[in-house]
């Protein structure tokens, strides 16, 4: 929900003092040049050794003190490992003093040496070349003692995948490590795609583009804002790159919680940070995929998801009673459109407070029997809770946590802030005795309603309020209704270097004080962390808490949906892209955000279908359901301040929505799939064309289309009275998923003009694929137990060819998504095509969870063969022919190509179906379609 209220005069005025605040100081722009001022000479290797560990240890002496943003740190702690094979990590720190990192226990990884107090062998003349480089299997860590920098290079192409090292052609400055500053850089050639670097919304798509602001700062800044960092701080880029037709992919990630501007200039990247470590990660890939594989295994694999959650979700700011989401739910039977679970904000709290029910417009047992009569069907509910919690002394959620001392600190007070219910404190999350309050919190209010879920918000931490405040005595707050004007009495807090440092990051998109609507960042933790250090790990540190309190609660798998996320929050958290409008930009935008969070080890993430305000055109929301359907996490969500937008309030949108939706309830196997392999590998869910053909240069920018998976294309259409879009095509044989036997053959890659009518929405399959879809329905669980169909596709006339796809089937109630429980089955499928003739087999694991659920393949469909749609056909399973008597049928029809295919048109090809089967889905099977003579 959105914070700053639109329509808020106060706010805006206050928005605009600040801005005309910092416009009279003479506050310096983003875009200026990162490097008008080169702070001092930097740093000189002094002494190095190996370590027992088999990483070096090495001192860096600073060459010349200054005081531009503080004092100089005279020496420093260099630490560099090959962690694995694939995986490289440079660490710099304070050589005598500890500094703030991510703590250990809440994003566990391996510890640096234990500072020294004593220096190894000291070398006060330049290193030989012999000792400059430290190799691992496939990185190389190279160093130049004086002034100190090092280069990062894969050594199977030489390439240089980071330089820290200034030059006459590549000027910037040199290391800079201050108490509250820390700045680096690194050489980039120009033909670099990069990518990440989040949470914004990006007009110019999912590509970096030089000279646009990025800024890492958790904020609460509504999605609809362009190039300003918004909730979630994600410093971590990869890094595309394609030499001689030959494509290779890393990653490098800085871990670091701390506010930082990074300043991307095409040919070298820039970070100015303001606290903390340098503590890099580079992951050699080389394939986009390898990538995330070795990125998540750092940082924790997504969590996995349960089978309902890939469900449609609807949600609104506004259910101000039990009687209107249950007139929801029936309205969307009614409709005959997909819904599995309803969600409240906080409409069914009492008086906004946390863990709370309305008495009068939401009672209990009312809500109980509601819960019941959904729950048999299959569908779940899900409620929103803040972390702020409301100051009131007859609210037991308040005592509990006064008592248990929980809260943030201000002057050894619990810190004052407002939020919707009024004046609150905010929980520390990175106190254990918090963790263990907030579950049972939870585990108090589950007993009072059985949610299936729990959405966290609100936690970049957002305020309304700015500094130190205190209740007023003169006049009511909060406010009534909905507002988010402060009316605590505050002043603003400037003393400490913490609210005020030296040097400004971007924050807000304006340079505002980081203080500045959120908790004052001298504020205090558990053991004396400051606000300033641990802010934008606030959300991250909730999820965790919520996450543990879940799982504990009965043994279920967990679904929460955070607004504020970290590196690492996807191990613990789904996401949606915060509070866009009903806008063709914010739909436009949502798919690169989406894709972002793939990259950021996030997959089940989505935005706010048909915008969460202002309303949306009929037109728009159409489209807009054509391309939520295929969000890994599919929510519509609106305000109260605009009308209700349910999918069946509008005709036209309703039957856009059973045709995409109807698409989506089909594919959840496939989706759930991709869920369980995001689960091992990190793959995302929804990504980007590359992802799947990094060789085609032509496909590392483009920010309109999406795959599910490796092969599932989405070519939507994004622009207001369109009935056509302009897709690009891999190189590859294409078939339309609404009507298999329409074929685009593209032989280079080639962009084809699409109809899309304006219910219509292109979904096109890959060769090569195997894709196991079920019938669809209302419901996933009632979808999930519909028989299956294969649908094989070779490369369009193929007379040879190969085919595989996978299937995972479990219990997702199970807190674990693996195999060797007994609730869980996993399918290989394979399909070859030689001299026209077809072989299918499947290879089962654990079949015997899907034997008992008695889900059976009825229909394989093979695409793409050789010939024309008259050839006969006999079918053979395990070796031995099926009885002409039986049900099983085959049906041919010919493929046709769209008139802007690359393919040769004359050349005959062919859909066959093979209806009527009924294997088992638990059990092994070979098939064998033999043309006939």
């Amino acid at each position: 929900m959105v914070s700053l209220n639109p329509l808020s005069p106060s706010i805006c005025l206050s928005f605009l003092l600040l801005v005309l605040l910092l416009c009279v100081t003479g506050a310096s722009s983003y875009s200026s040049a990162p490097n008008a001022t080169k702070i001092g000479q930097g740093y000189r290797l002094i002494a190095i050794e190996e370590t027992s560990d088999g990483g070096l240890l090495g001192y860096l002496q600073v060459k010349e003190k200054n005081n531009i943003y503080g004092p100089d740190i005279p020496l420093l702690q260099l630490y560099v490992k090959h962690e694995t094979e694939k995986r490289l990590r440079v660490h710099i720190t304070d050589a005598k003093k500890l500094r703030w990192e991510l703590p250990y226990d809440l994003l566990p990884r391996e510890k640096p040496p234990v500072l020294k107090q004593t220096i190894g062998r000291s070398r006060k003349s330049p290193l030989s070349v012999s000792e400059t480089e430290y190799s691992g299997s496939e990185l190389i860590f190279i160093y130049k003692a004086d002034p100190f920098g090092f280069a990062v290079k894969r050594k199977s192409n030489g390439q240089t995948l980071f330089n820290s090292s200034s030059s006459e052609s590549d000027p910037f400055g040199e290391l800079v490590f201050k108490d509250q500053y820390l700045e680096i850089s690194t050489k980039l050639p120009k033909d670099a795609s990069l990518y990440g670097l989040g949470e914004s919304s990006r007009p110019h798509g999912i590509k970096l583009y030089p000279n646009d602001p990025y800024t890492l700062y958790t904020a609460d800044i509504a999605a609809f804002n362009i190039n300003v960092g918004l909730y979630g701080s994600h410093p971590v880029y990869l890094d595309l790159r394609n030499v001689g037709g030959e494509p290779s992919a890393h990653a490098v990630l800085l871990l670091n919680s701390n506010g930082m501007d990074v300043f991307y200039r095409g040919t070298s990247l820039t970070y100015k940070v303001i606290g903390g470590v340098f503590d890099f990660y580079f992951f050699s890939g080389p394939t986009p995929l390898n990538v995330v594989d070795q990125y998540t295994s750092l940082i924790g694999r997504p969590a996995p998801m349960p089978y309902w959650s890939f469900g449609f979700h609807q949600c609104r700011w506004g259910y101000e009673s039990l009687s209107v989401i249950e007139d929801v739910v029936e309205n969307y039977r009614k409709a005959q459109i997909p819904l599995d679970v309803i969600w409240t904000d906080d409409d069914h709290t009492d008086g906004k407070k946390d863990f709370t029910l309305n008495p009068v417009n939401f009672p209990r047992p009312k809500l109980l029997a509601f819960l019941d009569r959904i729950h048999k069907l299959g569908m779940k509910y899900v409620v929103i809770v803040d972390p702020g919690i409301g100051i009131n002394s007859s609210y037991g959620v308040y005592q509990r946590g006064i008592a248990n001392d929980v809260f943030i600190k201000y002057d050894g007070e619990p810190y004052m802030a407002q939020v919707w219910p009024g004046a609150l404190h905010f929980p520390d999350f990175l106190n254990p005795k918090t963790v263990s309050w907030w579950g049972d919190e939870i585990r108090r209010f589950h007993e009072l309603v059985p949610v299936d879920g729990l959405w966290i918000d609100m936690n970049e931490p957002s305020n309304f309020c700015t500094g130190k405040c205190k209740i007023p005595k003169d006049r009511e707050c909060p406010y009534p209704g909905r507002n988010s004007t402060c009316c605590l009495d505050c002043k603003n807090v400037t003393i400490t270097r913490w609210d005020d440092p030296p040097y400004k990051i971007n924050a807000f998109g304006m340079q505002a004080p980081i203080g500045h609507k959120t908790i004052a960042t001298s504020a205090v933790h558990y053991n004396g962390v400051l606000e300033y250090d641990a802010h934008s790990i606030y959300g991250f540190s909730h999820a965790v808490a919520t996450h543990r309190a879940l799982q504990g609660l009965q043994g279920k798998r967990p679904f929460i949906l955070s607004r504020s996320t970290f590196v690492g929050s996807g191990k613990y958290a789904a996401h949606w892209t915060g509070d866009n409008k009903g806008t063709w930009e914010d739909l436009r935008y949502s798919i690169s955000s989406i894709l972002d969070f793939g990259i950021f080890g996030i997959p089940m993430v989505g935005s706010d279908i048909c915008g969460f305000y202002p309303a949306p055109t009929e037109e728009l929301c159409n489209r807009w359901i054509e391309v939520g359907a295929f969000y890994p996490f599919s929510r519509d969500h609106s305000s109260y301040i605009s009308p209700r937008q349910e999918l069946y309030q509008r005709e036209s949108v309703a039957k856009s929505a059973r045709n995409a939706l109807g698409i989506r309830y089909k594919i959840l196997p496939y989706l759930y799939t991709l869920n369980y392999e995001a689960h091992k590998t990190g793959a995302p869910i929804a990504r980007p064309l590359f992802f799947s053909f990094p060789s085609y240069i032509e496909c590392y920018g483009l920010s309109t289309q999406f795959l599910l998976g490796s092969s599932l294309m989405i070519s939507p259409v994004l622009e207001q009275g369109k009935t056509q879009v302009k897709a690009l095509f891999p190189p590859g044989t294409w078939y339309s998923f609404l009507d298999l036997t329409q074929t685009i053959v593209s032989k280079d890659g080639v962009y084809v003009t699409l109809d899309a009518p304006l219910h219509v929405v292109n979904v096109h399959l890959y060769q090569n694929t195997i894709l196991p879809i079920q019938q669809g329905g209302l419901l996933s669980k009632e979808a999930r137990m519909t028989p299956f169909t294969l649908i094989i596709t070779f490369p369009s006339g193929a007379s040879e060819g190969k085919a595989k796809g996978n299937l995972y089937i479990d219990d997702d109630e199970q807190p674990e998504m693996q195999l060797g429980n007994g609730y869980s089955t996993y399918v290989d499928f394979y399909a070859t095509v030689k001299q026209g003739s077809v072989k299918v087999w499947s290879q089962v694991q654990e079949g015997k969870f899907a034997l008992g659920k008695g889900l059976v393949i009825e229909k394989i469909t093979v695409l793409g063969l050789d010939g024309s749609g008259e050839a006969p056909f006999a079918i053979e399973l395990d070796g031995k022919p099926i009885a002409g008597g039986s049900h099983v049928e085959v049906n041919t029809q010919e493929h046709t190509y769209h008139n802007e295919s690359q393919g040769d048109k004359q050349k005959k090809s062919m859909m066959v179906e093979v209806k009527g089967l009924k294997f088992p889905v638990g059990i092994s099977f070979v098939m064998n379609l033999k043309r006939g003579i």
